[in-house]
């Protein structure tokens, strides 16, 4: 019988092991502190940031959102961002993805630190990632790789198959899949008979924000399925990007949507606070 991967209990057992590492902080006289960086009035962006804020106050951090009204505040942004890098207090930044039109995003990301990126989508955050050395790696990627790890599904020596290259997760987790020793295929938009690469995945991963395109026949029989996607129905709910119902019952694990790997990523967030802490005392 198919297995449903709990997200929210990895993510409760993530949310103890914070509140441990924040109070040992405490102890040595550090209250992790986290920016956030809100420019337009992007719906999404907004409950997110508001999620961020509400972790932090359960975990006992501080967060202090600066918001922005659009592309005339790039000089603004771009001001703040560069005193935050100098303020000792704060100890991580996130930008609130995605920008409006008229911002330019690389300019933006650039001008973090990258020892405060917690979102890791500063160029050089990505390169380490890349390369495999240490740094502050974006959060939706890392809850794929946490919530197989925590439920004792191994990576090493599987053929992971990723649906999706977008900048947010397919990319960076490329590289944390062969990070992971994994033999990974990478799908896409242009990828011809995409069946016949789902169905030769030991992990399948679908994330590209189409409902339900990755149906029981596009799986083979056993394989776990994690679902980064986050899509809303016609009824107001929310759906995956995997036909939950009728995979369940080829897959040997999956991922529901809501409460999978969207359970994590706040928590992973909270995370990167701490290993921003970590970083910064190497160096200081």
């Amino acid at each position: 019988m198919s297995k449903i991967i709990d997200g929210k209990s990895v993510a409760a057992a993530v949310r103890e092991e914070i509140k441990a590492e924040m109070a040992g902080l405490k102890e040595e006289g550090i209250t992790p502190k986290m920016a956030i960086i809100m420019i337009g009035d992007d719906p999404a962006s907004a409950f997110y940031s508001r999620s961020i804020e509400k972790a932090c106050i359960n975990a006992g951090a501080l967060s202090e959102k600066f918001s922005f009204n659009g592309a005339g505040d790039e000089e603004e942004v771009v001001a703040v961002l560069q005193k935050l890098n100098k303020d000792s207090s704060v100890h991580g930044i996130m930008i609130m993805l995605p920008l409006p039109r008229g911002i330019n995003k690389q300019r933006i990301l650039e001008a973090v630190s990258p020892l405060k990126d917690l979102d890791g989508v500063h160029p050089l955050n990505r390169a380490y990632n890349l390369s495999n050395n240490e740094g502050l790696f974006p959060s939706t990627p890392q809850s794929c790789i946490e919530i197989l790890r925590r439920n004792g599904i191994s990576i090493e020596g599987k053929h992971a198959v990723l649906v999706g290259r977008g900048e947010s997760v397919g990319k960076p987790l490329i590289y944390m899949m062969l990070n992971q020793n994994a033999t990974v295929t990478v799908c896409h938009s242009k990828t011809s008979d995409l069946a016949h690469h789902t169905r030769q995945a030991d992990i399948l991963i679908a994330a590209v924000g189409k409902p339900k395109m990755i149906t029981a026949e596009m799986v083979k029989p056993g394989a776990v399925v994690v679902d980064v996607g986050i899509n809303e129905t016609e009824d107001g709910g929310l759906c995956g990007d995997v036909d939950f119902e009728n995979v369940l019952a080829v897959a040997g694990a999956v991922t529901p949507v809501p409460g999978g790997v969207g359970s994590l990523t706040t928590a992973l967030i909270l995370k990167n606070l701490l290993k921003a802490i970590e970083l910064g005392k190497k160096i200081s």
